[in-house]
């Protein structure tokens, strides 16, 4: 491009007050507007090199401007507005390095347990049987399954530090730990 910069400044310049309206007619805000055509402006100084010689600054620097509009308008549409957080603190996730940091205390805990503990907390808890399947698979009472599924569960609380009424040990969530556990301690 054979104009100097302060010439390409000038056209600049001189293009605001166009840019401004064809902004505020695309977004109906003035504020957004302005932005838009600042967003416009720093643009079209970075790539000025990409502007074609001998072509016309005014229909450039509208093009990026729609463009620059339309790109924030697609952007948008996937965004939802939080403003006060509400969204965000209810989108939480525990985080991952705990689960596994749990994993491995269970799997220590599971451990000390007897292999007869293992056995029926393995079919009871992770595989789903019932006490009376348990029961047949292992060859014992179904009250001596249930004693030591009871006492597996009791040994597991006290090894992981867990207090007996902590909701951790109800049965759904115990077991889930279980079921966790089970791909760790095979």
């Amino acid at each position: 491009m054979t104009q100097s910069g302060d010439d390409l400044q000038t056209l600049l310049i001189g293009a605001v007050p166009n840019l401004r309206a064809f902004a505020n007619s695309l977004c109906g805000d003035p504020t957004r507007a302005d932005d838009l055509v600042q967003d416009t402006l720093v643009k079209a100084w970075t790539n000025l090199d990409s502007f074609a010689k001998d072509s016309n600054l005014k229909a450039w620097l509208f093009t990026i401007l729609r463009n620059t509009y339309f790109s924030e308008l697609r952007k948008r549409r996937r965004e939802v507005e939080d403003a006060d957080n509400a969204l965000a603190e209810r989108m939480s996730i525990l985080p991952d390095q705990q689960v596994h940091m749990d994993l491995i205390d269970f799997k220590k805990a599971f451990g000390t347990l007897s292999d007869d503990q293992k056995e029926v907390l393995l079919l009871v808890g992770a595989e789903g049987f019932s006490y009376e399947e348990a029961a047949e698979i292992t060859g014992a009472a179904v009250g001596t399954v249930k004693s030591r599924v009871n006492r597996a569960r009791v040994a597991l609380t006290k090894s992981l530090g867990l207090e007996s009424g902590e909701d951790f040990t109800s049965n759904t969530e115990f077991m889930g730990l279980v079921r966790m556990g089970q791909t760790v301690v095979r």
